[in-house]
């Protein structure tokens, strides 16, 4: 089946599938009686087109040393050939008879035969390319791992001068293929684990320098300094595995952390198989060493059956492959022994190696069965961030009695476990007490509904009033715990940098400091502990923010998963430098992961700034300033000079950090009149700072002095107005949207018009204008009986959009219609706007309706193969229309993250709409086609369901950004969509 993850291969295949479609219509014409036009040229045109692709497939095979390319290629080649043949013999017989019916048969045989056979071939010679630069990563891979073994200096200047140059070919060929790619979240990794490989290469050199001039002195470090150079070696390796593994993916829904778990257990059963053989072959050679790829390829397969384990919807099954798992690992284990004790070929060892395929067979088995228990079961993955979850949980409670597998209900009892998690790391107090009590009336509410459901009476007032409680309920736990989380961020995030300061002070200490390894350890405890509290908050920030993207998402888990990872390494780095003092491999490789962990702390905190409402973030800001302006109160009733000092340098951190959102609000809008309010407040703030603080400093000398507590809370006062005035600059101005205008505005003042009786008491138009002549108009003369003076016929009545939504999409869709559900599920998301001067949305309507008719086209529910082939090119046209909206209101908004969001969802969906056209016309060849196999056609239909899904994803997020980006318009630009929620006829 066509795969379409670069752009050379869609650019092929869409010109070939227009063609075909064209044969596939001309075709079903003449199934009704028409005679088939003459197409020997068009044939002959393709014919010679497809003989050059040949040629140079033959060439390529026999030039090419890629073993798979040998195998895979040939009998793509021959399907094309002899497609082609078949296309040239049918239209021959087709010119001496236009009614010859085995011709059109070997016509629409033919044509499939070229459309698959082509990206058959284009799919074998692009994997052949892709394992050129796999190769090229595990010779990087493989060579890195010789970093064990380097001991002197000669030998690390012979690594550098060797690696250099693979490490340079890999990144520009892995650049490359990233711009040949479609799929934006696979270019995201490469380009992510191509960033992380730059910054990693400088660091393991440095740490291998460290390890070897502390072995040669025999220092007692140098087990310190080999384990960061081993964890430095692991990074490397990691990032370019994951490399490898983005590599080898096809499809955006591979890599998709919302996929179900039915796609997910395919996905790792595809992966599984990929990795088999080479397992296999490790297994067999009884001279292969450990850690050679066959036995990373068996890991690999372990790691992919966990992941399997975590997904699967039987807790017993889980258990059985988690077990299975950790058999393998110990029979490896021990297999490994005898080979490196060179008896990889005794009975013993044998007998291993056939016993671990053997279990290899039952845990891929185990995996299938997981696999298909998922997809008849129909679970779904739960929603990771607490925005989709509401949604999923308020899809449920607006109906109660649909079935839904659980998914609703899962959601809202995940929503109240998220929201009791959060509750646990918060300080004793009100806000903590208000969450628990929000979660526990939830709860109530959703066990009153669960047993109402079970017992059949989901549809009765009494559920629907519970529904309704349970959604107000839940809508007030969200914003409790976006407050929260905000209030968190601006804590634990108040003072990033400070515990690294306070290691590295410790770790350079002179040797003449007293207690000097203690305080270090205490440093370092400390050290650790500030990490751990940053990752942890930044996991429950990506959770529950409610305003992230599942990107942001991916983002925050990965940087808080590195700084997890590094911090050891950081307090590691640090006591060499305790324990070597004057090394200075050891303080350069110390600095280096300093500034590694700091730049991975910068950017955690800017990801949690810019997931973090800013305006809950200004106002938990706010109301810590206050918290610890009153703190400074008491400390000034009890002269306690340390907590006038603290608290006051909490309030000058505060107000930097208020600072440092506010220029990302500057830097982040376009919008000239925002960015001059809130520089204006930001610089008043920059002012009162240091006036603050110098106050603060004298009122600690003298803490019972009412003069200096008067000048202190004053400027206090100040800064506290300052802060406030920023957080109002940032709160958006609403405006509400004009009304439409009359067509006759330019016209005429319609206000002047007024209705009067005359003498006969009839109504005449009288203009109050004074440049209009007085009377009314003559009238017109009555219409007579002659044929001349008929009225023209009245044109039919337009369809009204909306009310033919509401006609296709009354009734929910089963589960076996999975593209009329992805239809309804875009119609959900764009039935509550009006029409009326809202292009966008008018375009996602009629996106929603022809995906609709599709679903009924593919499912064989009347229509024609060309109604098929048609209703995919009208998808593409309104595909190109949302495409193009939605760009020209980026292109106005004058949010930077708001228009890179919306042009990041908006630009794949002409693509996906590209693809959608070939996979209709690969399914229109099959229909009624007894030639093609059910295999085929149910391959052919699973990847039109995935890709009529990905485009009604695609164009509801564009919908949705794109409804967010219009309170951000530049005002002089003229450019507007009304965003107007319909009300229901009783409102």
């Amino acid at each position: 089946m066509p795969v379409f993850h670069t752009k050379t291969i869609e650019s092929i295949l869409e010109p070939v599938a227009q063609q075909v479609s064209r044969l596939v219509i001309l075709h079903e014409e003449a199934e009704d009686g028409n005679a088939m036009p003459d197409l020997s040229q068009s044939v002959a045109t393709v014919k010679h087109a497809v003989d050059n692709l040949i040629q140079i497939g033959y060439e390529t095979v026999n030039t090419s040393d890629d073993s798979i390319l040998k195998q895979d290629m040939p009998p793509a080649l021959q399907r094309v050939e002899e497609a082609a043949t078949s296309l040239l013999e049918a239209s021959n017989m087709l010119k001496e008879d236009p009614f010859f019916a085995p011709a059109r048969k070997k016509l629409i045989n033919g044509s499939r035969g070229i459309l698959q056979g082509t990206s058959a071939l284009l799919l074998a010679f692009d994997e052949s390319e892709v394992r050129k630069i796999i190769a090229q990563c595990r010779r990087v891979l493989e060579y890195i791992g010789i970093t064990e073994v380097i001991e002197s200096m000669d030998d690390l200047v012979t690594f550098v001068k060797n690696i250099s140059p693979g490490l340079t070919r890999m990144t520009k060929q892995v650049d490359d293929r990233e711009k040949e790619l479609t799929h934006q979240v696979h270019k995201d990794i490469l380009l992510r684990c191509l960033e992380e490989i730059k910054v990693l290469t400088p660091v393991l050199i440095s740490g291998i320098k460290t390890y070897i001039q502390l072995l040669s002195s025999n220092s007692p470090s140098s087990a310190d300094a080999k384990n960061n150079r081993d964890h430095t070696c692991k990074a490397v390796g990691v990032e370019i595995e994951e490399i490898i593994r983005v590599l080898q993916l096809t499809s955006a829904g591979e890599d998709d952390i919302e996929a179900d778990d039915a796609a997910i257990l395919k996905n790792v059963l595809n992966e599984m198989e990929q990795r088999q053989q080479e397992a296999h072959d490790w297994l067999r050679d009884t001279q292969s060493l450990p850690g050679a790829s066959g036995e990373k390829a068996l890991h690999d397969m372990l790691a992919s059956a966990l992941v399997a384990a975590g997904r699967c919807p039987n807790p017993r099954d889980a258990e059985v492959i988690k077990k299975t798992v950790s058999d393998v690992q110990s029979m490896v284990n021990a297999l490994n022994e005898l080979r490196a004790s060179g008896q990889g070929d005794s009975v013993q060892a044998q007998a291993l190696a056939k016993g671990i395929e053997e279990k290899l067979a039952d845990l891929k088995s185990l995996v299938l069965q997981a696999s298909s228990s998922a997809e008849k079961s129909g679970a779904k993955q739960l929603a990771h961030t607490l925005k989709s979850q509401i949604e999923a949980a308020l899809r449920w409670l607006r109906n109660p009695a649909a079935f839904d597998h659980g998914y609703g209900e899962q959601a809202t009892r995940a929503i109240i476990a998220d929201g009791r998690r959060l509750a646990a790391t918060l300080p004793p107090g009100k806000d903590r007490d208000q969450l628990l009590k929000l979660c526990n009336d939830a709860e109530v509410c959703v066990n009153q509904l669960s047993d109402l459901c079970h017992r059949g009476m989901g549809g009765t007032p009494q559920a629907k009033a519970v529904a309704r409680a349970l959604a107000e309920k839940l809508n007030e736990l969200s914003e409790s715990m976006t407050s929260a989380v905000a209030e968190k961020v601006v804590e634990d995030f108040l003072d990033v940098g400070g515990p690294l300061k306070a290691l590295t002070a410790a770790a350079t200490a002179p040797l003449e400091t007293p207690h000097r390894e203690k305080i270090f350890q205490e440093k370092a405890d400390q050290f650790q502990g500030h990490s751990c509290t940053l990752v942890e908050t930044g996991k429950i920030a990506a959770a529950n923010s409610g305003v992230q993207t599942k990107h942001s998402i991916e983002a925050v888990n990965k940087t808080a998963k590195q700084l997890a990872d590094l911090s050891p390494v950081v307090v590691t780095s640090a006591k060499v430098v305790l324990m070597n003092p004057g090394q200075e491999a050891a303080v350069e490789h110390f600095n280096l992961v300093k500034q590694q962990w700091a730049d991975n702390v910068e950017k955690l905190k800017t990801l949690m700034d810019e997931n973090t409402d800013t305006q809950s973030f200004m106002k938990a800001t706010e109301a810590a300033i206050l918290s610890d302006t009153s703190r400074i109160e008491e400390a000034i009733v009890t002269a306690d000079s340390q907590a006038i000092v603290d608290n006051a340098a909490n309030i000058a951190r505060r107000s930097n950090r208020i600072l440092q959102v506010a220029q990302q609000e500057v830097d982040n809008s376009e919008d000239p009149l925002f960015q001059q309010e809130l520089k204006l407040a930001s610089d008043k703030l920059k002012a009162v700072v240091p006036q603050m603080v110098k106050n603060a400093k004298s009122l600690t000398l003298n803490p019972r002095s009412s003069q200096h507590g008067q000048n202190w809370r004053k400027e206090n006062d100040v800064l506290v107005d300052c802060v406030r005035g920023i957080r109002l600059a940032v709160t958006p101005k609403t405006h509400p949207h004009p009304p439409p205008l009359s067509p006759y505005a330019a016209q005429a003042d319609i206000s002047q018009l007024s209705l009067v009786l005359d003498e006969e008491h009839n109504y005449e138009n009288i203009w109050k204008s004074d440049d209009v002549h007085d009377g009314a108009p003559p009238r017109p003369p009555p219409p007579g009986d002659s044929n001349d003076l008929a009225a023209p016929p009245r044109p039919p009545l337009p369809v009204d959009p909306d009310a033919e939504m509401e006609r296709v999409f009354q009734q929910q869709p089963q589960e076996n219609q999975p593209i009329m559900l992805a239809a309804h599920t875009l119609h959900q998301e764009v039935k509550h706007w009006e029409s009326a001067d809202n292009e966008l949305v008018t375009a996602a309507k009629q996106m929603a309706l022809l995906m609709a008719k599709l679903s009924s086209l593919v499912r064989g529910e009347g229509g024609s193969k060309k109604e098929l082939i048609d209703t995919a090119r009208k998808v593409a046209e309104q595909s190109a229309v949302v495409t193009k909206l939605a760009k020209g209101l980026a292109a106005e908004c004058t949010d930077r993250r708001m228009r890179t969001n919306l042009l990041q969802v908006c630009e794949r969906i002409p693509t996906i709409g590209t693809q959608l056209k070939i996979l209709c016309t690969v399914k229109a060849t099959m229909l009624g086609a007894q030639e093609s196999s059910s295999q085929e056609d149910d391959e052919a239909t699973e990847m039109l369901v995935g890709n009529a899904q990905n485009l009604m994803q695609s164009v509801r997020d564009t919908v949705r950004a794109a409804e967010g980006a219009s309170i951000k318009i530049r005002v002089q630009s003229g450019y507007s969509l009304r965003w107007v929620r319909r009300r229901p006829w009783y409102t």
